[in-house]
């Protein structure tokens, strides 16, 4: 039982700084910057517009699913669909949060590689589309979009409110279990699998690659979540281009965001968009592993702490990590304590529809908008712990069904 403990705390330790800190940032950039900001600069096809949207997007935090209301809602206000492609490439694979959560977890080279991959698979994709768009051949999509951006608090002081909020609660309800999730399984791969696992297969990269695409793409894995997974897999001799595969392909996309996009974009823009996100992952996987010297240099940078399953506690650790664990348990706590009184206060006017695919509170504040739109709609809670959609109005059913499914998710009464 200790070994467990111990592979947990010292993944925990090892990350719990950095995600502090990318979390921090995360939210400074929520608070500061405003959104509508980025529709301003992204109207145009061409390189400018495209890097621009890359540019926005690479800091943000935000994941899969998070990232499409806020794709959607560029694309609405102006931007393109190259540049709306582009962001949609480049935000979930990696944040600020997730930067620093490499670096600790898996050394300097992959944080320094896993944004310029993020950066040139979007815009590979991203001029893609811009190509077809120009010559007008991607076909028409809905014109209409139940998104808006959130206004920014006024005054400073709010906004460091908003900082902190939103940094240490908000995207702790969004990605905390997720991330705790993947702490866990790459504690029982450290601990379970033998060490020389992945060496059987070590002669065929770019078939673990392949697998790896497979598997990773449909699911929804955040990219802070993928990192101890992909270390642990590391430990136990996976290659580190089959890793970097993970890291890209596993945040970049899921089901849920292959409907929205198909929705939003049009079916030339998605089959662009996801071969942009395999073909970049298997492309910069097969750079890392067969360039003379990359390999070793991507191995050798592995943090000690990491390759020998535990690390030397200091009391700045020791404060992170418990300040880490106590915002997640209390942002969780406080989720689904929100998530009873829903419930609790349900009144016999309300109708529930049970909602699926929603991952995040991104998610749920883009169905929530999109039911309060709808004409006949007087009252309209989400409640993302249990999936479920709780609407007083007169409305028929199958509009409120069809507003959700034009979302990306699947619902019913």
């Amino acid at each position: 039982m200790m070994e467990y403990v111990n592979a947990f705390v010292s993944m925990l330790n090892g990350m719990s700084p950095y995600l502090l800190l990318g979390f921090f940032i995360a939210g400074l950039l929520h608070a500061f910057v405003p959104s509508t900001i980025y529709s301003r600069y992204l109207a145009g096809t061409g390189l400018r517009s495209v890097a621009t949207a890359a540019a926005f997007g690479i800091p943000l935090p935000l994941c899969s699913c998070g990232v499409l209301p806020t794709a959607v809602a560029l694309r609405r206000s102006g931007a393109s669909r190259a540049a709306s492609t582009s962001f949609l490439i480049a935000t979930p694979q990696t944040g600020v949060d997730s930067i620093a959560a490499t670096y600790s977890m898996m050394g300097l080279p992959f944080a320094i590689l896993r944004p310029v991959a993020a950066l040139v698979t979007s815009l590979i994709g991203g001029l893609a589309v811009g190509h077809w768009e120009r010559k007008g051949a991607l076909g028409d999509v809905k014109a209409d979009s139940n998104y808006e951006f959130s206004e920014l608090p006024v005054g400073f002081w709010n906004k460091v409110k908003e900082t902190f909020k939103y940094g240490f609660f908000d995207m702790m309800q969004s990605i905390g279990r997720w991330l705790l999730l993947g702490l866990v399984v790459a504690t029982l791969i450290t601990v379970l699998l033998p060490d020389d696992f992945f060496s059987t297969y070590a002669r065929w990269p770019l078939l673990n690659m392949f697998i790896i695409v497979l598997v990773a793409v449909p699911m929804y894995v955040c990219a802070t979540g993928s990192i101890p997974i992909a270390a642990a897999l590391m430990l136990k001799g996976m290659s580190p281009g089959c890793a970097l595969v993970l890291l890209m392909a596993g945040p970049a996309a899921n089901v849920a965001s292959m409907f929205v996009v198909n929705n939003a974009f049009g079916r030339k823009a998605t089959m662009v968009y996801l071969l942009s996100i395999i073909g970049g992952a298997i492309g910069f996987g097969v750079l890392v592993d067969y360039w003379p010297g990359l390999r070793e240099l991507f191995v050798n940078a592995l943090p000690c702490h990491v390759m020998q399953h535990h690390m030397h506690v200091s009391w700045l650790n020791t404060l992170c990590s418990i300040a880490l664990l106590g915002m997640i348990i209390v942002a969780l706590a406080a989720k689904y304590w929100k998530s009873n009184q829903i419930h609790r206060n349900k009144t016999t006017e309300m109708k529930e529809f049970k909602v699926k695919g929603m991952m995040c509170a991104h998610c749920k504040a883009n169905v929530e908008k999109g039911i309060a739109a709808l004409p006949g709609v007087e009252k309209v809670t989400v409640d993302l712990a249990k999936g479920t959609a709780l609407v007083e109005g007169s409305i028929p059913d199958q509009i409120i069904i069809d507003c959700v499914e034009d979302l990306g998710y699947q619902c019913e009464i």
